[in-house]
């Protein structure tokens, strides 16, 4: 890979509009919210910073610029795009003839005609149109002709969602937060939705940073910690990420002491080993495994703290490791070696494990990713080159299948806004990906990506377009979806090269 022109972040131009806003033709009092229809979801986090009233419409909640806006409940989206007044709108039909209406966002995630299920991300909070700081402006109408409208909190608590409220909460099941790839690049991002990238250099972690959601980076910073690592990184139920470095003498981590705020220093998580790998349980509680010598062990995130380390009764012995979770929640961990391939699984969310199971012969790296149905995919690397196999039910699987490209790549993967799964694999000589032809589809041909290099780790910016790092002895770059076919050139963050990685 080749650093190239230095990358200028994405703005959004909002169109001009003379149109109206739809005339208030009736008001509803309080009292008439209609009975509820549907099981709700709550639509943003923040607080209340202006209630319903004769002169005020609805209800604005308050938070940051870029905090995720969700879908109170499922519905067809009726209007999403440019407004007088809101600068951008999202108006929801539901099954029960009610209308959610959500102004003053600076991205929209749906466009007219789609179907939303409640809970799911629709647009980032901003302060476009008449507005004085980043808020959710929420209305509710009675029905989609706009001629009466009603109160959204009773509205929301007729549907099982108390403000101010945490998305996820209420009768709708939490959604679900699925592992993060881990490797010696890895990226996630902050509450406020700034991706945050780390990677293991011989000299310890280095660090850098989104400036603004979707925006531009900081330069590399150097944290320290244990050089040549393995590192894997998480979200707490709080929203604060947490990251872990391991190699051969020492396990550390360091955590932010707040939702997208600074981070602390390293401390110590327990001795040396091959590799390491995090994810959120159910409740929100973080889960580690960590392959060494003589298999892999666990530890887990308790009322006061953590955990000691336990056996997880064996385990490929020097295994690379991934987590994935499955569609009712259940964490699932796989592990590859040179020599054999094992996976072990919750019997229940939350709860204790499986013992390990045999998932195939050896090989170089894995990467597991979800369909959009919810059903596991994993990919494998050898020295043939990439095989896969994917669940085809709850608890079943398909025979590994060879997929072609790189041999002995390291491998990672990451899902399209419409849920396809695409994978990204790299060796010494190229870079390469594939993608799903369609939702829960096959896979199309292995296509050109760049040079070769020595890792590489893919993540999804807040506004859906993937965002791919690609390490080598000379340092980091990364490449991101200028639009959601086409991609940037190979460059450096913030034209400095970070780290080498061997």
């Amino acid at each position: 890979m080749l650093p190239g022109l230095s990358r200028r972040a994405l703005r959004l131009v909002l169109a001009a509009t003379t149109a109206l806003l739809p005339a208030l033709v009736t008001t509803a009092p309080a009292a008439a919210a209609q009975s509820a229809g549907f099981a709700g979801s709550c639509p943003a986090s923040g607080f209340v910073s202006q209630y319903y009233s004769d002169s005020h419409n609805g209800i604005d909640i308050a938070n940051d610029y870029g905090t995720p806006i969700h879908a109170v409940g499922d519905g067809e989206v009726i209007d999403s795009g440019p407004i007088s007044g809101y600068g951008q709108w999202i108006r929801i039909l539901h099954p029960d003839g009610t209308v959610t209406e959500y102004g003053h966002m600076y991205q929209r995630y749906v466009a007219v005609g789609e179907h939303v299920v409640a809970g799911q991300r629709i647009a980032l909070m901003g302060s476009e149109g008449q507005s004085s700081g980043p808020h959710l402006h929420l209305r509710v109408w009675g029905d989609r002709t706009t001629n009466h409208r009603t109160n959204p909190v009773p509205y929301l608590e007729a549907r099982g969602v108390e403000l101010p409220c945490t998305p996820g909460s209420g009768p709708r099941p939490v959604p679900l937060v699925y592992p993060v790839e881990s490797g010696r690049v890895v990226s996630a991002r902050s509450a406020d939705g700034r991706l945050e990238v780390f990677a293991a250099g011989a000299d310890g972690v280095h660090h850098a940073w989104q400036l603004a959601a979707n925006g531009g980076w900081s330069a590399w910073e150097s944290l320290g910690g244990p050089g040549g690592a393995e590192l894997a990184i998480a979200p707490n139920a709080d929203g604060r990420l947490e990251v872990f470095a391991i190699n051969g003498d020492v396990l550390q981590h360091r955590w932010q002491v707040s939702p997208s705020g600074g981070w602390s220093g390293w401390e110590s998580f327990g001795t040396g080993g091959r590799d390491v790998a995090v994810g959120a349980n159910g409740d929100g509680r973080l889960e580690v495994f960590a392959s060494g010598s003589v298999g892999v062990f666990h530890r887990y995130q308790t009322a006061g703290g953590w955990s000691g380390w336990e056996g997880t009764g064996g385990g490929p012995a020097g295994g690379r490791l991934e987590m994935e979770k499955s569609a009712d929640g259940r964490l699932e961990v796989f592990a590859l070696n040179g020599e054999v391939f094992e996976h072990q699984y919750q019997t229940a969310v939350n709860g204790g494990w499986s013992s390990w199971e045999s998932f195939g012969t050896g090989g170089r790296d894995l990467t597991v990713d979800h369909n959009a149905d919810g059903r596991l995919e994993v990919f494998a690397s050898g020295p043939v080159g990439v095989f896969h196999r994917y669940q085809t039910g709850a608890s079943s699987w398909s025979g590994w299948e060879a997929a072609g490209g790189p041999a002995d790549s390291q491998l990672t993967s990451e899902r399209t806004p419409d849920g396809r799964v695409e994978v990204f694999a790299i060796n010494g000589s190229v870079a390469m990906h594939t993608w799903q032809t369609g939702v829960n589809a096959p896979y199309g041909d292995w296509v050109g990506f760049g040079e070769g290099g020595t890792e590489i780790t893919a993540t999804t910016n807040a506004d859906g377009r993937i965002e791919v790092f690609g390490t080598s002895r000379a340092g980091v770059y990364h490449k991101w979806q200028t639009g959601f076919t086409t991609w940037s050139d190979w460059v450096w963050l913030n034209n400095t090269s970070g780290p080498a990685v061997d």
